[in-house]
């Protein structure tokens, strides 16, 4: 086995949205970071890795399961964070300790209670009284302590202050040090993902619009900057999006370097992901 995941052709439709033939693959090892607008489909096909929304068609594999045929038991070796904390506000670490021991049959208790101790978690205090980063942090210290080999996070790390999102992004480059654990990671701090992951998958209005190693991404597309006179002289075939206003015309290209050779007259500025997403979210087609 050398994929954590791999999905093949993915089809889940429902009255007002599709996510279409989604296919992606995250090596053993690795860091997958899933981008795209709200609503684009991320939490949808993380739940239908979770088999917690019934795909139409296609074909899941998680760390040599077919979710189809598993009875479930992959779901022991991954652990989730959702965007809120679901645990019951009522309890504390110790009460949560005890319910996760007859849930998970590789609880590590000693294991969970060093995370907790590791981010000055009071296990006395109820979970009411804690932050949301002391919360996000329980619900990533839950999942690290049942010997997960694939972690999946969903906006987790949203309205975290800086400090606190660098400690936990520590955390994830240690647990993937052994080669063996892998995570997908679905955020809109498209900092974080520069800095941590090895891969990208950006999902548009349902549909892959690139997967591909994260360096490759900000190498390989660009931003051709030309005057709305010379816009005639580009392309069509080689333009994604574009921006414009009363001077001037902003192309997202792909193929940085070949664009450059072709052309040399232009500026072609390097790009952020998050210069990417907006460009596909917010330009037009052509």
């Amino acid at each position: 086995m050398n994929n954590t995941l791999c999905i093949k052709g993915l089809t889940k439709t429902f009255d007002n949205f599709k996510l279409d033939n989604i296919n992606m693959v995250i090596p053993k090892g690795s860091i997958m970071g899933l981008i795209g607008e709200n609503g684009a489909g991320k939490t949808t096909l993380i739940k239908c890795i979770l088999n917690l929304i019934k795909k139409d068609s296609g074909n899941i594999n998680v760390l040599d399961f077919d979710i189809d045929n598993s009875d479930g038991i992959y779901k022991e070796y991954i652990g989730v964070v959702f965007d809120e904390c679901l645990f019951n506000e009522i309890y504390n670490s110790r009460d949560i300790n005890r319910i996760f021991k007859g849930i998970y049959k590789n609880w590590n208790e000693s294991e969970f209670f060093s995370y907790i101790k590791k981010f000055n978690i009071d296990e006395k205090k109820k979970i009411k009284e804690y932050s949301k980063g002391m919360k996000m942090k329980l619900s990533i210290a839950v999942a690290l302590s049942h010997n997960a080999k694939f972690l999946i996070l969903d906006e987790a790390m949203s309205g975290i202050d800086p400090i606190v999102r660098n400690e936990i992004l520590d955390i994830f480059m240690d647990f993937i040090q052994n080669d063996e654990n892998s995570i997908l990671i679905s955020s809109h701090i498209t900092s974080d993902l520069e800095k941590i992951c090895d891969y990208i998958t950006f999902i548009h209005n349902g549909e892959i619009f690139a997967s591909r190693n994260k360096d490759l991404f900000i190498e390989e597309y660009g931003i051709l900057k030309c005057g709305n006179d010379e816009f005639q002289n580009i392309d069509k075939e080689d333009i994604l999006s574009i921006r414009k206003n009363n001077f001037n015309v902003e192309i997202l290209v792909d193929k940085k370097y070949k664009m450059k050779n072709k052309y040399k007259n232009f500026i072609i500025d390097n790009v952020t992901l998050e210069d990417i997403m907006m460009f596909v979210i917010k330009g037009e087609r052509v």
